[in-house]
Order: structure tokens, then sequence, then C-alpha cells
């Protein structure tokens, strides 16, 4: 399975945007371009600024490229506004969910914790960080997990959770309510430069 392994607070440098919510990322000198200077003087082009669009919300959810690809596809294939099928259809991932929740700080977290087995949707393990859910889905922790995640939330607190799921901090259960909007997304980026940066 293909993913990025390197320095994760390299890619929020490079796009000049927190791609996750924990201070180290948040930092103002983590916002400014790697280098000594900063790439001073240097202006990016049409192209430029559309890729950057791109890979910021590409490292948002650790996604590649391929697999980014194949999201466009969907959404454009749908009826309605592509860029916003597109955020709905990241939305949806499980690894997601979990992050959006307050499970876990990062999605690379909450990644692991999908692939190691720790998650059920409706009763069955699940362990693909790039499943879907839909409304009516029911996730749970497995027992193993749990100590770990009740930590993570302690250390979270004050944390939103979306209005499109609803968590149980005592079961440690998501039930996803319905379909996530553009507006429950709490990440800013422009999604018409991302279609037409594929056109």
């Amino acid at each position: 399975m293909a993913r990025y392994t390197g320095p994760k607070v390299k890619l929020s440098r490079r796009v000049g945007a927190p791609i996750a919510d924990i201070p180290k990322h948040t930092a103002k000198r983590q916002l400014t371009a790697p280098g000594m200077h900063g790439y001073r003087g240097r202006r990016l082009r049409d192209y430029g600024i559309r890729l950057n669009e791109k890979q910021k919300l590409r490292y948002h959810y650790s996604v590649m490229e391929k697999q980014f690809r194949r999201y466009i596809q969907n959404a454009s294939q749908k009826r309605g506004n592509t860029g916003e099928i597109l955020l709905r259809l990241l939305e949806q991932r499980l690894d997601n969910v979990v992050r959006r929740a307050g499970f876990t700080r990062t999605v690379w977290a909450s990644r692991q914790m999908v692939v190691h087995g720790h998650v059920e949707v409706n009763g069955k393990k699940v362990d693909r960080p790039s499943f879907s859910v839909n409304p009516g889905d029911r996730i749970i922790l497995r027992p193993r997990i749990r100590n770990v995640v009740k930590d993570n939330m302690e250390s979270m607190a004050g944390h939103l959770v979306p209005g499109w799921m609803a968590v149980n901090p005592a079961e440690l259960a998501i039930t996803i309510l319905t379909l996530p909007t553009r507006d429950e997304t709490p990440f800013d980026v422009n999604t018409n430069l991302i279609v037409e940066f594929y056109r």
C-alpha cells in the first residue's frame, strides 16, 4: 500500500496551510515556505496556484495522487457541483470519520487505528481507511483500543463534532446521520481550482 511516510510538517509548509489541527502544524513559523528565506520573491502562476490547492486537499485527507484522481472522476460523473461532491466523498472516508469524531488527533493516527482492525462498521470489522460510510451506519471501536481513545478525547477537550454525525462518548460509537455538506468541512480550500486543474 503506497503512502507518504516522510515528515508531515514539511507538507504544511509546502502548501502554506495547516493540514492537521495540531500545534506543530498551526504554529506561525511552520506556515512559511521551506528554506532559510522562505522563497522570497517567488510568485506562483495559474498552474502553481491550482496545484497548490489540489495538494492541500490531498495532504489533508492523506490520499495518494492515483486515488485522488479516482475521487475526481467519481465526483465528475455524479449530478451536481463536482467540487462539493469531491469534498463529500473525501469526508465520508472511514479514517476521516474517526478523526472528525475526536477519537484521534490526526488523520494518520485514525488511519493506523482502522488498518490495525480496531474499528467496526455495522458490527463487522473494517480495516480499509478508504471505506465510505453512509447515513445510518454505526461505527464502534473495539475494546482493545478504548483506553487509548479515552486519553485522546481527554486531551482534546472542546473538540467540535460535525452535525452530520452523532458521537456517544460512553460507548465510543459514531452514528452517521446525514451526508456531509460543504459548510461542515472544517478545512478551507477552493474546490473550483482543483476541478479546473484536472480539465
